[in-house]
């Protein structure tokens, strides 16, 4: 239930029921908004340590597909789907229409039943898998308030009402009003990347009046009601209030909420009451039933199944007129045939007669074959061990197999950033001071451990900027140390920083390693160790970073009394605020780019003296901008430029965003396969194109085309004249990068639900609209690489449904997080990261993978075998059953279109149960293109596939003429061959299922052969398949001629072996009829591998050969971009919505000028951080003191 439904002052305890009384009469005399009485239908009342009077729902979570109510409706829909199953269950009804069946009343509809059956236990016990991860939710504890002490009890045991302890590392099980923490003032850190993408940590606080709820004790005090909205699905909007016992409400925001899906970090422990639980939590009404997906193999399979059923149609439509037209002719001439004692049945019984007998040109088998074989094919894909996870013991699981020749189409992937690509870890890697680099290569596991730097603190001309160097970054930033305990309490003697941005971290981190410890941080200093000697440092003043400023800066008041300008900023605005006099300018500049290079972000160090009078003068122009009604924000940065101002360049630090394993490797060996990567991240923009270069999505010298406009005019001007300025390369791919700024977290586009928000940028979202949409599509398309920065995750479902619905492409997206559910939801395939804690994304996905880098091989290797094996599953089923059953379309023109049958009726079922249905799987299942280390190693052989060569209109209907051919040579020239009626040399004839028995061997025998002239790859499976299907029915028809003997069951074919056996003409034509069929197929192939060889093709034959395919593969894949390039050149000018590549730029010089590195923002800067939270940087720093115990809230 979402409301309350009953009125306040009933069904609570008495204690309740007084509160109740004093709250109305304070309602009565305050009569303002925030006191009036709400309706109860349009609030949720909370009762605090008191039973709910409303029950709410549990906290218990699923992502099945189906439930018990929902199974046989939801299944019966997605079977129904399928034309295939309409039409066969369409002739089962038929065949139960006496006298109209000429193949009996059952053959038709038990093996559907049997198709429906086996489709129904794969998808329980799919479903049943998947839903598997949820498990290890429902298994997790948290610490509740029962019964006066706390309980560790399971998430599902959380109810509305619960006052719960989270401790650091635990993801919120609910959501929850924050009450207190172990942090001064009830703040807390908490982190977001699974909901938003963002990488920096959020600051959230409780009200003063409940902050000092530090023990068990005082929470078992409180009394009174919280009072909130309804349930509703917006992340970062909340109204309530909390009503203590006796006093005024006190409302509640965004600022005490606290989300289900984001993790306590950096904080000790939290207390919060439960609101929200399980679907009605916000993350849960944000996520969207799982769409029931088809692939475009099934799409297209349909399609055809409905134009084979127009000429199935016609063919009955000719059987029935020529039927009517033979009887006219011999209704009166041929009294044998008794017409009069029995009259030929009329137009419609007719019709409906045919319709029956030639119902198999459509396999139903070919269903239960499918289902088959994708189960068998995700189960490899869960037993492959080279996508096992060792780390986190987890292995790829296939969570639907209905998708599995899909993942061998994708031709756009995206892709998540946060926790996807990246780890989001942050290491201090490489630094330049005074113009020497340290650090070690990018190969080192260790983050930095270069020993060069520290004996250069002792003896080196550079001591004095070093150490200047190392002091700042211990000092300038707003990490918090503590004190590390052990679990029994004691001291480690280690501190742990707790830092909102993992950059700064990181530098803080850095300079403790080399012997310049934070370790002290109160309202008004900060203390560091140098080489175990305390020294501190004052903080007068925090000028806070700003994606505008692009910078951070302390004012400090050295131990020997002299105040200092600490700065830490993005290289184009440290440099603009330079002395003119700089030492190191020059090669500092060199070395950024040479970190650039390296994909490491990259922050310039600066420092100044101040002087003590105009620090007095400049703290009095600083206090009154910060007290500023109007405008403070720009006044505040334009005091801040007075004292940000003749900086000395002391040096540059390089922090690495550590990658996940093999990403750019994976996105390289993915872009050869022509696959078009995009990067849709709420991250900031530096942050997003420094992942770019680092994971190789980006080049240097990629020319990148960014975005970043404020209006919907100015974007649709801007993508306009970008459209012109790409000319005939448009919609083609170019080496050229797409740099596109997004609304940040905006989950609605639309204006139906104005949201109050912080000011972002909103140039995705202009983009998105329907007058720029085509103009912004045209230009990604034609772009290798494409990153929208800041985008909500409403957009990034957007934006993958307008690829998937504009360009006709097949789209995969993968994420870890909640935040990329919708995205994942609305692509063909969604891939989701599992192994780790955050699940959701994993649990709404197709497939789930603990790695980026294994998207190689589920691509690559699986999702090339998988369409391969499926097509030629589909394209060989309709070719065996066409083969077959249009042969009774030619044996009608011989007996009148009378609707007899050529076969015997069990031999008729048996064809697709028994004599082939091995062939199919074996190609379904063992088939491969090349072995996977090809498929690996050579992404190219990917291409096929993903322009569908293996199945498309045009393959399908190549297939059915073939088949149709064949069948036309099995049936005449048999017939010919038996026309002169007299088959043994003893003058004895056969009858009908003599020439039927004859076809039928010869059909077997063909398609068997045609199996194996398609398979790529012979296996000891592959012959059994083959030649024991070709046994399977001499051995059937030797058995089955006999079977009357014991079971009153098929007397026509009693002794029919010896007849058919005893045949010399049978031999004769088994050795040259199945032959004369297959000569073309097998020319055909000839010609083709001969004159046309195709990749495949040339690396099959080199792995025959035991040789390396590499050399071929280099000559057949190698591209000409010369001409490509050049016209790029020209065809890009400077402007401010680009960032200019080093192809603009002047040949390089020893010493870069100032200018050229300006213009080359290709390295980005290490810097992520909240802005416009609860309480700003240089309000968080004042309110910590380092030196004082935290409570343990027990």
């Amino acid at each position: 239930m979402s409301g309350v439904e009953i009125p306040l002052q009933s069904l609570v305890p008495q204690r309740i029921s007084l509160q109740n009384s004093e709250y109305h009469q304070m309602q009565d005399g305050m009569g303002s908004e925030t006191t009036e009485e709400v309706e109860p239908s349009k609030q949720r009342v909370i009762y605090i340590n008191a039973p709910q009077p409303v029950k709410y729902c549990y906290n218990k979570i699923s992502t099945a597909k189906y439930s018990l109510l929902s199974f046989l409706p939801k299944f019966l829909f997605e079977q129904f789907r399928k034309y295939a199953n309409i039409f066969f269950l369409f002739i089962s009804l038929l065949q139960q229409i006496p006298r109209v069946s000429p193949t009996g009343r059952y053959t038709t509809a038990v093996p559907l039943l049997f198709i429906l059956t086996v489709s129904a236990i794969k998808e329980i016990i799919e479903d049943f898998v998947s839903t598997q991860i949820h498990t290890s939710l429902s298994t997790k504890y948290i610490q509740m308030l029962r019964n006066g002490t706390w309980q560790r009890l399971l998430w599902t045991q959380v109810m509305v009402g619960d006052l719960v302890k989270v401790v650091s590392g635990q993801f919120f099980p609910a959501d929850l009003v924050l009450l207190s923490s172990s942090e001064p003032q009830a703040m807390c850190y908490i982190e977001t990347s699974n909901l938003d993408g963002e990488t920096n940590l959020k600051i959230r606080q409780g009200i003063p009046q409940t902050a000092k709820l530090l023990r068990h004790e005082d929470l078992l005090d409180l009394d009174g009601v919280v009072e909130c909205e309804l349930p509703n699905k917006h992340l970062y909007d909340f109204v309530g209030n909390i009503r203590p016992s006796g006093r005024f409400a006190i409302p509640l925001g965004p600022d005490q909420l606290l989300l289900r899906g984001a993790m306590l970090r950096n904080t000790k422990w939290i207390f919060g009451i439960v609101i929200y639980t399980g679907p009605e939590s916000k993350l849960m009404l944000n996520s969207s039933t799982a769409p029931l997906k088809r692939s475009n193999v099934e799409k297209v399979t349909n399609t055809q199944i409905l134009i084979l059923f127009v000429i199935l149609i016609v063919m009955s439509l000719i059987s029935t007129i020529a039927n009517e037209m033979w009887t006219q002719w011999h209704v009166d001439k041929d009294w044998y045939l008794a017409y009069t004692e029995l009259p030929p049945s009329n137009f419609g019984y007719n019709f409906l007669t045919f319709i029956i007998l030639y119902n198999n040109l459509i396999p139903i088998s070919l269903q239960v074959s499918l289902e088959v074989v994708k189960f068998i094919q995700a189960i490899f894909i869960n037993w492959d061990l080279d996508m096992y996870c060792a780390e986190s013991d987890t292995p790829a699981m296939a969570r639907t197999s209905n998708l599995n020749e899909e993942l061998g189409q994708i031709k756009y992937i995206f892709s998540d950033k946060t926790g996807t690509l990246t780890r989001n870890i942050m290491e201090f890697r490489k630094c330049s001071v005074a113009g020497i680099t340290y650090g070690n290569n990018e190969e080192s596991e260790h983050s930095f451990n270069d020993p060069t730097i520290l004996d250069n603190l002792q003896n080196h001309v550079t001591a004095p900027v070093l150490r200047e160097f190392l002091t700042l970054l211990s000092v300038c930033h707003t990490v918090v140390p503590e004190r590390e305990y052990h679990e029994d309490g004691s001291e480690t003697g280690r501190v742990v920083y707790q830092a909102s941005s993992p950059d700064e971290a990181a530098l803080v981190k850095g300079a403790r390693n080399l012997g310049f410890e934070f370790a002290t941080r109160t309202p008004q200093a900060v203390t560091i160790k140098v080489n175990g000697k305390s020294e501190e440092y004052e903080v007068l003043n925090v000028l806070e970073f700003t994606s505008t400023r692009k910078r951070m800066s302390v004012v400090v008041r050295t131990p020997d009394k002299k105040i200092k300008v600490y700065c830490k900023g993005a290289d184009t605005v440290i440099y603009e605020r330079l002395d003119e006099k700089q030492l190191y300018r020059d090669i500092t500049l060199q070395q950024l780019e040479e970190f650039a290079t390296l994909g490491l972000r990259t922050l310039c160090i600066a420092t100044a003296d101040v002087a003590e009078d105009f620090y007095e003068d400049w703290k009095h122009t600083y206090y009154k901008a910060s007290t500023s009604i109007q405008n403070r924000e720009k006044k505040l940065e334009e005091a801040a430029e007075l004292i940000e101002r003749n900086l000395k360049l002391l040096g540059a630090t390089a922090i690495e965003d550590k990658l996940q394993d093999g990403v750019p490797e994976t996105i390289a060996n993915l872009a050869k396969a022509d696959i078009k990567i995009w990067v849709l991240t709420g991250d900031k923009q530096e942050t997003a194109i420094n992942i770019g270069y680092s994971c190789k999505l980006l080049t240097q010298g990629m020319p990148l085309l960014i975005v970043n406009e404020h209006s919907l005019d100015g974007t649709r001007e801007t993508l306009r004249r970008h459209v012109g300025e790409f000319g005939d390369l448009l919609r083609k791919e170019n080496d050229v990068g797409l740099i596109i700024d997004g609304q940040t977290l905006d989950f609605i586009l639309s204006d139906r639900h104005p949201i109050k928000r912080p000011k972002r940028k909103k140039t995705l979202k202009y983009a998105l609209s329907c007058d720029c949409r085509q103009d912004f599509l045209d230009i990604a398309i034609s772009c290798k690489a494409v990153i929208c920065c800041r985008v909500s995750p409403s957009q990034k479902a957007e934006l993958c449904n307008l690829v998937k619905h504009s360009v006709k492409a097949i789209t995969l997206a993968i994420g870890d997080g909640a935040n990329d559910v919708g995205m994942i939801q609305a692509a063909h395939v969604g891939v989701g990261i599992s192994g780790v804690e955050g699940l959701q994304a994993a649990c709404a996905s197709d497939y789930a993978i603990a790695q980026f880098r294994f998207l190689n091989k589920l691509l690559l290797v699986h999702g090339a075998w998988s369409y391969a094996r499926l097509c030629k599953l589909i394209l060989y089923s309709f070719y065996k059953n066409i083969c077959l059953y249009v042969i009774e379309f030619w044996f009608a023109i011989k007996n009148g279109f009378s609707g007899q049958i050529l076969f015997e009726r069990w031999s008729i079922g048996f064809y697709n149960v028994i004599f082939t249905a091995a062939p199919p799987l074996a190609m379904g299942l063992f088939d491969r293109i090349c072995s996977a280390d090809s498929m690996m190693k050579f992404p190219a052989l990917y291409k096929s596939s993903q322009n569908a060569e293996y199945f498309n209109v045009k393959v399908f209907w190549m297939w059915i003429f073939n088949s149709i051919y064949h069948s036309i040579l099995l049936f005449w020239l048999p017939a010919i061959s038996l026309q002169q009626d007299s088959a043994f040399s003893d003058g004895k004839v056969g009858d009908y299922l003599f020439l039927g028995n004859f076809v039928y061997t010869y059909v077997v025998v063909t398609v068997c052969l045609k199996a194996g002239l398609e398979t790529s790859a012979w296996t000891w499976l592959t012959h059994l398949a083959i030649w024991g299907s070709i046994a399977s029915w001499f051995l059937f028809l030797t058995v089955y001629s006999h079977i009357y003997m014991i079971v009153d069951l098929a007397p026509e074919m009693l002794g029919m072996d010896s007849h058919v056996f005893g045949c010399s003409i049978f031999w004769m034509g088994l050795v040259l009829i199945p032959f004369m069929s297959l000569i073309r197929d097998v020319a055909w192939k000839a010609i083709k591998r001969t004159m046309c060889k195709t990749l495949k093709e040339e690396v099959q034959e080199k792995e025959k050969l035991h040789e390396d395919p590499t050399p071929v593969v280099l000559k057949l894949t190698k591209k000409r971009l010369t001409e490509t390039a050049r016209l790029l050149r020209n065809v890009f000018t400077r402007s401010s919505g680009r960032m200019p590549t080093a192809v603009d730029q002047p040949p390089p010089s020893p010493t870069p000028s100032r200018e050229k590195r300006l213009s080359s923002k290709c390295d980005g800067y290490a810097f992520s951080q909240e802005e416009h939270g609860v309480l700003t940087q240089a309000e968080l720093i004042r309110v910590y003191d380092s030196n004082k115990e935290k409570p343990e809230g027990l």
